[in-house]
């Protein structure tokens, strides 16, 4: 039988080839297990730490390993970052548990001899023989955070130099902790006074996110039945801002160009009163079809799915407004998607930089004449927020920034009036991911 330990390393083994997203992995991987609820959890736990702390694993790892860890084979890597993790993050473990069960790993899947590696490495590991800030004293002070909050160092310095220590540390800070989960309440169906009259509901620790009908909490579970129902949409308070900073009309023709989830698709259904018509292009299938079962779980009629590129996606009439939620680095929910720090690189953010310009292209082709167009990201790149606007509004003199709302939560309207964008870092509103946000009009020919 496969215990939690191993399955958390199966699902990190196939997190080192794979593109699937870990938590996706974990899911399935849990659906076909016989795991108990407190063995779930261990797995679950074991996998986000791994994720999170990997850089600074490794560097603890390194002062105890007597070969160059990176040629290691990534299945022994992971066994040792397991160990170590339980070690030094998990007080209800103990050691000599977490040793034990690393050793029968090692020795399963890599034999004897590197069982009794692993077992040399890790007890000589405990909270006591791990002194990372005396082993950092020398090191610059990038070099610093990015092995302390478990970061890239190219992205440490990245932030440092757009955000200053002070911010970029806090934000670090904020991405190794455990992420409240935001839910939306369905207007349609209901309202946030009728929802918490129910009891249970109301017993249930939530608090408040600023924005109507949007609430935050750490417990997802007592939550899921209002989401299957469709009561509730999972949905950060930042990604809402996309949606109220548009603010569609009841109506109104609407384009959502890279529209999956489908969670700003629906939102803005919601604050259209269900009237008028929201086009959702994306490019997969599959991703489509849950836009539109949750759509239909929420009671919404007026979202029409198309599986087309939306850099080539030509709609019958000009419409009103466009969303335009860009595929981006995700810098902005690193605390939420906690294997993508890993996998993002310079080069992949050069890329999207291309992608991003040819999307905003296309979508300012298609709007209508004093129609409003929002570009949305969950990162945190000035390239890929205000330096890509700043590039746009340049290559377009037709169109203008376009001032915020009073639609928008007081605490987003006052810095950002004229301009029209919204930057949130993580940490910076509780709860709240990092993301970007910002509203154009373009003007009458």
């Amino acid at each position: 039988m496969t215990t939690a330990r191993e399955l958390a390393l199966q699902v990190l083994q196939s997190l080192e080839t794979g593109k699937q997203q870990s938590d996706t992995l974990l899911h399935r991987s849990l659906h076909h297990s016989t795991l108990n609820r407190a063995d779930r959890a261990l797995s679950t736990g074991l996998v986000n730490g791994v994720l999170r702390y990997r850089l600074q694993l490794d560097f603890v790892i390194a002062q105890f390993y007597h070969h160059k860890l990176e040629k290691a084979a990534p299945i022994m890597k992971n066994i040792l970052r397991l160990g170590v993790y339980q070690i030094l993050f998990l007080n209800k473990v103990p050691d000599w548990a977490a040793v034990n069960e690393c050793v029968k790993l090692a020795r399963k899947y890599k034999g004897e001899r590197m069982s009794k590696l692993v077992n040399g490495v890790l007890r000589k590991i405990t909270p006591e023989s791990v002194t990372l800030d005396e082993w950092l004293k020398e090191k610059k002070n990038e070099e610093q955070l990015a092995v302390k909050y478990s970061h890239p160092q190219w992205l440490v310095e990245r932030w440092s130099a757009a955000y200053g220590n002070e911010k970029s540390e806090a934000l670090l800070s904020y991405n190794n902790q455990f992420p409240s989960f935001g839910f939306r309440i369905n207007r349609l169906k209901n309202s946030a006074g009728r929802f918490f009259s129910d009891p249970a509901m109301a017993a249930v620790m939530h608090e408040e996110s600023g924005i109507d009908n949007i609430f935050l909490s750490k417990d997802f579970n007592a939550f899921e039945p209002a989401v299957i129902d469709g009561r509730l949409t999972v949905q950060n308070p930042t990604q809402a801002l996309a949606c109220l900073l548009l603010h569609p009309a009841p109506g109104s023709n609407v384009l959502d160009l890279c529209a999956a989830p489908g969670g700003k698709a629906t939102f803005m259904a919601e604050l259209m009163e269900n009237r008028g018509q929201i086009t959702a292009v994306d490019r997969y299938e599959q991703k489509l079809e849950k836009i539109e079962s949750h759509a239909e779980a929420l009671g919404i009629t007026i979202i029409k799915t198309v599986m087309e590129d939306a850099r080539s996606f030509m709609p019958e009439i000009h419409p009103d407004a466009i969303l335009l939620d860009a595929p981006c680095t995700g810098t902005g929910v690193l605390g939420r998607r906690a294997e993508l720090r890993w996998k993002l690189n310079p080069e992949m953010l050069q890329e999207l930089l291309v992608l991003q310009a040819e999307l905003l292209d296309h979508a300012a082709e298609l709007l209508d004449e004093n129609g409003i167009l929002v570009y949305a990201t969950c990162s945190i790149e000035p390239e890929e927020n205000n330096l890509q606007i700043y590039s746009f509004l340049r290559r377009h003199p037709d169109f203008i920034a376009d001032p915020v709302g009073e639609h928008l939560p007081e605490q987003f309207r006052q810095s950002n009036e004229g301009c029209g964008a919204i930057l949130t870092l993580p940490g910076e509103h509780p709860g709240f991911d990092g993301g970007f946000c910002q509203r154009l009009r373009k003007a009458k020919g």
